[in-house]
């Protein structure tokens, strides 16, 4: 990658991770004092938590290099971006921003109605079942991007 498309890349994924934080002072401000803070941490913690898993396994689960292209691609074939260069590392940290992103939008439909572990475990596990798997298929190779 020159220079040029890698300082664009880094200056989109930055923009894209901007828009979390941007999104919980939106949702704290939406619901009462007494649960702003709570519905900040919703999501902040899905920042951590998706962040983590998406450069665990999520980034290379969306990226289908072999198989059926309806299914996700193997989560475990560079565990932890073992591997990865620095290109396949700047795609995934944008790939990760917009996960990121994705979880904390759906933080708003539980504004002043989930405890914080309850929330934490649903978004790990949507994360893993829902959004990987449909990155596959939109952005990894999969069969919606085959489609056009």
């Amino acid at each position: 990658m020159d220079s040029g498309n890698l300082a664009w890349s880094v200056a989109a994924t930055a923009l894209v991770l901007f828009m979390t934080p941007g999104v919980a002072f939106f949702y704290g401000g939406l619901v009462k004092a007494k649960s702003v803070v709570s519905m900040m941490m919703l999501s902040f913690g899905a920042m951590g938590l998706v962040g983590v898993l998406w450069i665990l396994y999520g980034f290379n689960m969306s990226a289908i290099t072999d198989g059926p292209t309806f299914l996700a691609g193997n989560p475990f074939s560079d565990f932890g971006l073992a591997n990865a260069n620095s290109d396949t590392l700047v795609g995934a940290t944008y790939g990760a921003t917009f996960a990121i992103i994705t979880v904390a939008l759906i933080s708003g439909a539980i504004a002043d109605r989930a405890k914080f572990g309850s929330w934490m475990i649903f978004a790990g596990i949507w994360a893993t079942l829902v959004y990987f798997p449909v990155a596959a298929w939109v952005w990894g190779g999969g069969w919606i991007m085959q489609l056009g």
